[in-house]
């Protein structure tokens, strides 16, 4: 039987798929070969009806347009990435990121990754800004369970907020998948209190294009009057790698 060899995948937490900002960064970046001395440069395009992370959502339910760009060699892997709405009166610009992740496979089955991220916000909710750093370990790209913290960079007295998930996703034919998840966190709100989420979906892929409908569940509750958008029940994702 063929050797198995996970590629380097940066864990982009707008799609883990469990991070749920739709499958952008962990796809654009699953191209990338794990073999030694490799030099790789890859990324993606991606079009959604709204940006989610971890059941909480970051924009209003309208078009987001998101890119990245990824580097991959010896296990190394560095990336940028950015995502604007087409439609703001107010602003387009919504979130930008910064990644390094180390990986190492461990067996013919199963990987390793750590990463350490930075997220960056309008001025206007820049409070939102914030490192994170995780540990994930993948079985032969179809199960990942991860730990991380967040931390966030213009709050006294912040304290680190951990995080737990587990998704599978799981080939029902050629180009249909499964794709889905669970997860627990302590709130950017309220860092206190811990709260669950979730997704179930399926996605298409053709070549180097891939559709994802994605169903969405949290307990988070956010007061609107707080400024805080709703999310919706449902997320769609239409994305290009090269």
């Amino acid at each position: 039987m063929a050797e198995h060899r996970t590629p380097v995948t940066l864990r982009w937490r707008w799609l883990t798929p469990l991070h749920i900002r739709p499958a952008l960064f962990a796809l654009a970046a699953a191209a990338l070969p794990a073999h030694a001395g490799s030099d790789n440069i890859g990324g993606g395009l991606a079009l959604s009806s709204q940006l989610v992370d971890r059941g909480q959502a970051i924009t209003p339910a309208t078009p987001i347009v998101q890119g990245n760009l990824a580097w991959s060699a010896d296990g190394w892997a560095l990336g940028i990435s950015g995502s604007a709405r087409i439609h703001a009166p107010g602003g387009h610009f919504v979130e930008a990121t910064a990644q390094a992740a180390r990986y190492w496979a461990l067996s013919g089955d199963w990987s390793m990754q750590a990463g350490l991220l930075y997220y960056r916000y309008p001025r206007s909710q820049r409070f939102f800004d914030r490192v994170e750093t995780g540990l994930h370990w993948t079985y032969r790209d179809v199960l990942t369970f991860g730990l991380s913290a967040t931390s966030t960079l213009h709050r006294e007295r912040e304290h680190w907020r951990e995080a737990a998930d587990a998704t599978v996703r799981w080939p029902l034919t050629r180009h249909l998948s499964l794709s889905a998840g669970v997860g627990v966190a302590r709130s950017l709100a309220d860092p206190y209190r811990p709260y669950r989420y979730g997704q179930a979906g399926l996605a298409w892929t053709q070549g180097a294009w891939r559709l994802e409908v994605l169903r969405i569940a949290s307990d988070q509750t956010l007061r609107y009057a707080r400024g805080y958008p709703s999310t919706e029940p449902w997320v769609a994702t239409l994305l290009w790698t090269f």
